[in-house]
Order: structure tokens, then sequence, then C-alpha cells
């Protein structure tokens, strides 16, 4: 896999009929490795190892209904009293991040409301809060860090 612009981590990796799988940290279990899925691990890592977010309030690859259409968000972050606190979008190495993934994330959040979202392809990364009051979203120099 390409070298991403994120720390790098001692990922554990194996071969399953020839194709490639990594531990995923937050389910504890080996999963298909695709370039989405490097990218969504090393967010991970940095999440637990430089920002301190606890490993049981992440969600990876969780559900959500839009539009009565059945959606999976990439990473989900929750505060400590249970509620969406941010939510991130991760996209292959050599996918650009357009409007349209900033409108994806903006979908997903208007779910779930978390007052932070990042979308990152591992060699960019946007962070921004979001006033849901206002419909104002800022963009920040940093992920949040959590409280």
């Amino acid at each position: 896999m390409v070298a991403l612009n994120l720390p790098p981590y001692d990922c554990k990796t194996k071969q399953v009929d020839g194709k490639p799988y990594i531990f995923d940290l937050l389910r504890r279990k080996y999963v298909r490795l695709s370039p989405e899925e490097w990218v969504r691990q090393h967010i991970v890592n940095l999440l637990l190892t430089h920002y301190a977010y606890p490993k049981a309030l992440i969600r990876s690859e969780g559900g959500l209904v839009l539009n009565q259409t059945q959606k999976r968000t990439d990473i989900v972050v929750f505060d400590r009293q249970g509620q969406p606190f941010l939510v991130v979008e991760c996209k292959a190495p050599h996918i650009p991040l357009t409007q349209s993934v900033f409108d994806q994330i903006s979908r997903y959040n208007h779910v779930h409301r978390a007052p932070y979202v990042v979308i990152s392809n591992g060699m960019m990364h946007y962070c921004c809060c979001v006033d849901h009051a206002s419909s104002k979203v800022d963009f920040m120099d940093d992920f949040p860090a959590f409280v």
C-alpha cells in the first residue's frame, strides 16, 4: 500500500486465498485490505494514539438510513454521553476530495448531527466544525480534541 500523510503504525496484515487483509483495531478481526480500508485504519490509529480518543467510543462501518436507503459511515466517534461527536469519511488515496465528498459527509451528518466532520484520502484531510443551528461550517487546522 502507498505511504500516507498520516503517522505510520505497526499494522497486522495477512494473506487469505491470495488476498490481503488488515487487522481492524476496532472490530478486532481481519478485514479485506482495500485502499480505503488502509486509510480508515490509519485514521483510527491516529485517533487512538495521537488524540487519545477512547476506543470504546469509536465505531467503524456503522450503518445509517438516509432517504430510506441503508448507508455506512466509515467512522463515528461518540462523546461520553453517547452522542455523535465526530464523523469521518475515508476515501482511497487516489480519490480526490471534491465537493461531492463534502456533500456525502454532509448528508451523513444530517442524520448524525455531530459537531465535527472530517474527510480524508490519507494524503489530504479536511476537518470542520459544524454549527447545526446556523448551518455554518468552519474549517479547522487540526482534528478536534476529545473532551
